[in-house]
């Protein structure tokens, strides 16, 4: 008979991203917890930074209400926080910290993590302060909690995602042994180092040592405190099977269970909305390229589009770019092909010059000067797909069959040109394209198909790789083309990938259709309802090793009251 899997009576999870915006986290964890809330409603916590601090957040709604109790305590105790509800399918609760106060112990703290863990900040810079001072902070609420709820009474799992909470984790392992803690590693810091800088991370991969490459790269503090938190977590886990191999090799740990990100269908309009939201996604989509190129092109253009976080490399989108130079010499198909890059920059505003013509009833028959892009830049000169989109010269005048267009970005609803959030975008796309070298997972492509949009990835993503677990990518039975990228075929690949973008343009209306259902219906095979099994197995993992280790000493040589006087000059 199967032993019952065990599962928490509160569930903590910190991470940057919660009610902040940033990239893939805030897709996973906004999406997850609509399915956590069905399973242990009110008994999920997520903790972020406040971010916001009296400002209002379009994300998160205070409550007054909410854990009065323990808030007034915690408050008394000197925590600064607040407490309300997410504002996404499932409304959890959350807990968010102002952790500005931790900045004057920010050497006693990294002191007492060198002594006890081995993390080293010495070389720390950039982000690193603020991320584990967010950490501590947010490790000092689950404390405080637990101690008010008599936590010993209930199973408490403690979930820290990314590199930046690992020092949360290390800090709660000695203050509070009794909580289990999970820790996630989306990418490993020295791997997304790795191949940013150029260096061939797959065909090498046997060959690196993650702390020497630490040491070269400058990441020695980010890989440190990433290395330490997956050695000493409760349960490690990460997203595919990629960056397992990636993390057993560079993090010398390999994971206890893949987690692979799924998606909520709650996300994507039904039926007649649908419809309604794709014809207002294109004629916008349309609007903007027909003010920056100065005529309207057809309403059946083919609309194509890449997205995602601003990694050049790493997301492939020099290869896209790439790809596209290739088409506009060879592509003469009937429907003009429109190709977005929405990934965001380093914007200074919207263009006042297309804002006008957008609200303009006045027809034009001349293109905007520099008719690729829809904002203005603060690093203009020096922007990289700026700079390919101009050294590709695409013609964006009526005779030529493809154009190129920037919305650098973030697409929140208040960009000032599409003002549409990105979900209400992608929707009136006909295909997207992310031909990712570093991908650990890959949320684009996932969100494309949810919303019955065909997709190109890699097999170097994670998403792409679990695509081809059940076969190769078939684009016309799946919705999903799995493109092989190695270190060294770049050529290949983007001629692969202009390849298929011309076929599917080439598509007639019904395949196309059939196509989009088939995207869809892959799609729901990564829904959350069934990869939270994953996450269940991790929990259950945790809580046992915890329970395992409650009748042993946690560290050979140290009594309880040593833990606790190390853990108090915290």
């Amino acid at each position: 008979m199967a032993t019952k899997r065990l599962y928490p009576d509160y569930l903590f999870e910190v991470s940057w991203e919660v009610c902040n915006l940033v990239g893939g986290i805030y897709t996973v964890l906004s999406t997850k917890a609509h399915t956590l809330q069905q399973i242990n409603k009110d008994r999920n916590i997520f903790i972020g930074p406040d971010v916001w601090k009296s400002a209002p957040s379009p994300f998160f709604t205070e409550s007054r209400t909410l854990l009065k109790g323990w808030k007034a305590a915690a408050v008394a105790a000197g925590l600064k926080i607040r407490v309300g509800r997410w504002n996404i399918p499932g409304r959890p609760i959350v807990v968010l910290v102002d952790f500005q106060d931790m900045f004057a112990r920010r050497n006693e703290i990294y002191a007492s993590m060198w002594e006890t863990y081995g993390v080293k900040s010495l070389r720390a810079y950039g982000d690193y302060d603020e991320s584990c001072m967010f950490a501590c902070a947010a490790a000092q609420v689950i404390e405080h909690f637990y101690r008010y709820i008599k936590g010993e009474q209930y199973k408490v799992v403690a979930h820290f995602d990314e590199w930046q909470t690992g020092m949360g984790l290390l800090y709660l392992r000695r203050a509070v042994p009794g909580i289990a803690t999970v820790f996630t590693t989306h990418a490993t810091s020295i791997g997304r180092s790795i191949a940013a800088n150029g260096k061939p991370l797959y065909g090498y991969m046997a060959g690196y040592n993650g702390t020497q490459m630490a040491e070269e790269l400058n990441m020695e503090a980010k890989h440190s405190v990433e290395r330490q938190a997956a050695h000493f977590a409760s349960a490690f886990t990460t997203v595919s099977e990629v960056t397992a191999t990636e993390c057993a090799q560079l993090l010398e740990k390999r994971p206890d269970v893949v987690t692979p990100n799924g998606f909520e269908n709650n996300f994507v309009p039904k039926e007649e909305l649908y419809a309604q939201k794709r014809a207002a996604a294109r004629e916008c989509l349309l609007k903007i390229a027909a003010s920056l190129i100065g005529y309207r092109p057809s309403d059946d253009a083919f609309l194509l589009a890449t997205s995602g976080r601003y990694e050049f490399k790493n997301k492939g989108i020099d290869l896209y770019v790439d790809a596209l130079r290739r088409l506009q010499y060879r592509y003469n198909g009937k429907r003009e092909i429109i190709a977005f890059v929405l990934v965001p920059a380093w914007v200074r505003e919207a263009r006042t010059d297309l804002q006008e013509r957008m609200h303009s009833s006045t027809p034009y028959d001349y293109p905007l000067t520099d008719p690729y892009i829809t904002h203005t830049l603060h690093n203009y000169a020096e922007d990289r797909i700026m700079n390919q989109i101009h050294y590709c010269a695409f013609g964006q005048h009526p005779d030529s069959r493809l154009k190129v267009i920037f919305l650098p970005s973030y697409l929140t609803g208040s960009d000032g040109i599409a003002n549409r959030s990105y979900y209400d975008l992608l929707i009136g796309f006909d295909a997207t394209a992310f031909p990712s070298y570093y991908e650990p997972w890959g949320y684009t492509p996932l969100e494309s198909i949810a919303f019955g949009i065909p997709t190109v990835t890699t097999d170097l993503s994670g998403f792409g790789r679990w695509i081809c677990s059940s076969g190769e990518g078939d684009m016309e039975k799946k919705g999903v083309a799995v493109l092989r990228r190695t270190d060294f075929n770049f050529e290949q690949v983007a001629e692969d990938l202009a390849g298929t973008i011309m076929w599917v343009a080439a598509l007639d209306k019904e395949r196309w259709i059939r196509m989009r259902h088939a995207a869809a219906a892959t799609a729901e095979k990564a829904e959350w309802s069934r990869f939270i099994e994953y996450y269940k197995k991790a929990y259950d993992i945790a809580l046992r090793r915890v329970a395992e280790e409650a009748r042993q000493p946690m560290f050979a040589g140290e009594n309880e009251e040593d833990i606790y006087t190390n853990i108090n000059s915290l």
